[in-house]
């Protein structure tokens, strides 16, 4: 999450527009790359005339660049000061071969600089360029407005919502996601196929429940380790009249569920929260799983591996930690609010409040005794992106929604952890999660990065998407 996002950069040009253009343009983007703290792999002056990409020879020093920082590259920027040379950017990328998402870009002209000396046609070269990717089969993304200056706002947001798009592409192909424990049997919504997350380079880790469990019980009570983690637990949030040997618990479920995830390289995990964890061990693991997607290691109540990929997805995007809530009850005749719950994990950065408490839900069948570790509160107000992945097993493929909203501060009076969201629409996505059979989880991150998502998952990742609009 931490590591720089790093583009390569494809200058066009095509020589028979100012070639000046050129040189200042490539200093330009270079400069707004560098403002915005990504990384940028281009060539130099040196290489080919300004930096620039025209011919196939050209285009061949481009690709050979790319393919030696192969590894730190996480997307293409191709940037048009003037028309550009449309076959010299398709080939770059071609020959390449770095299956990166893919911005592309054009300056401006400006309405008194438009004669033959200062003309660029870039908005024109950029069709060009966009019809020779189409034909080469390569996808791209594109600017919000079809030419805009480097420095302009737009464009700096384009760069942004690009670098998210980047890291989500980067981040999914690859994932690696824990499934600890069996889904509760009554959950049949949390179904979903390995295979065709495995398709699309998402594996999925399993392990029994009862063996995190063993492994958390050898572990001795004054373990250092363990020491650790519980300090680390009643630093988190109040725990209130948590029994101390409640806390003890926690404290070596996370260090077992941790040492688990390190040694299988997992980003992301979904634990079997009830009810064996509280029959056979005697804690609801809420706080656990709260504190690691806190930490940017999302964690997806009752064995929803799929809604743990939604959360990884949007973590990846906004770098900030994501929730898995239930679309859970109506607000009034409010068409457009609802009320988002969980019993609940929610990452305590998601809350404006949290405290520990018990589940009051599963408390009279497995004693109340045995559920402390919930963190409940009210989720703060704000933006947010909500998203939904989900395999479908009958044609085989990824799909997904996504879409934005407002957390709001209307009253709420109610258990658990939760908020009063507003989405523009809210009746048609309802609507359509209900006719397109999803689940009723979905995940949420305080950020608005949606478009990122959306383009990550449709346009590289080649899932069936749904972008929810007001």
């Amino acid at each position: 999450m931490s590591k720089k996002t790093t583009l390569g950069v494809v200058v066009g040009n095509r020589g028979f527009f100012p070639d000046h253009l050129c040189e200042d343009g490539r200093k330009q983007i270079l400069q707004v790359l560098e403002e915005e703290g990504l990384d940028a792999v281009a060539l130099t002056p040196d290489d080919t005339p300004f930096g620039s990409v025209e011919t196939r020879e050209h285009a061949a020093k481009c690709a050979e660049l790319f393919r030696k920082h192969a590894s730190e590259i996480d997307g293409v920027l191709v940037t048009l000061p003037n028309f550009g040379d449309e076959r010299g950017v398709a080939e770059t990328l071609r020959m390449a071969g770095l299956n990166v998402p893919v911005l592309i870009h054009a300056f401006p002209d400006e309405a008194g600089r438009m004669t033959i000396k200062d003309r660029r046609d870039s908005f024109c070269g950029k069709m060009s360029v966009c019809n020779n990717l189409t034909q080469y089969g390569i996808p791209y993304s594109l600017t919000t407005l079809h030419t805009v200056a480097p420095t302009a706002p737009s464009f700096r947001e384009d760069l942004r919502t690009f670098a998210a798009t980047c890291r989500v592409v980067k981040g999914l192909r690859g994932a690696r996601i824990g499934a600890i424990g069996a889904r509760p049997a009554a959950f049949n919504t949390v179904r979903f196929s390995e295979k065709i997350l495995e398709a699309n380079g998402i594996t999925v880790e399993p392990v029994d429940l009862f063996e995190l469990m063993g492994k958390a019980n050898k572990l001795e009570d004054d373990d250092r380790v363990v020491q650790f983690k519980l300090s680390a637990i009643k630093g988190y949030v109040e725990t209130g009249n948590a029994p101390a040997n409640a806390l003890l618990k926690m404290a070596k479920l996370a260090v077992a569920i941790e040492n688990w995830a390190t040694e299988n390289q997992l980003v992301a995990t979904a634990i079997q929260c009830w009810t064996a964890m509280e029959e056979f061990y005697g804690v609801v693991p809420c706080t656990v799983m709260s504190m690691m997607s806190d930490k940017l290691m999302p964690s997806a109540c009752e064995v929803d591996v799929t809604g743990a990929v939604a959360m990884y997805a949007l973590t990846l995007a906004s770098q900030q930690p994501a929730a898995l809530l239930d679309w859970n009850n109506n607000y009034g005749d409010d068409p457009d609010r609802c009320v988002l719950f969980h019993c609940s994990n929610i990452p305590k950065s998601c809350m404006s409040c949290a405290r520990m408490s018990v589940q009051d839900i599963i408390g009279g069948t497995v004693g109340i005794e045995n559920t402390y570790g919930t963190v409940v509160g009210r989720i703060k107000p704000g933006p947010f992106t909500f998203c939904r992945v989900a395999t479908d097993d009958l044609d085989g493929s990824m799909s997904a929604y996504v879409g934005e909203g407002e957390f709001a501060e209307d009253p709420l009076d109610t258990f658990g952890g939760a908020g009063v969201a507003r989405i523009p629409g809210l009746q048609r996505l309802l609507r359509y999660i209900c006719q397109a059979g999803f689940e009723h989880h979905v995940a949420a991150t305080h950020a608005r990065v949606a478009d990122a998502v959306a383009d990550a998952m449709g346009t590289y990742l080649g899932w069936d998407v749904y972008r929810h609009e007001g």
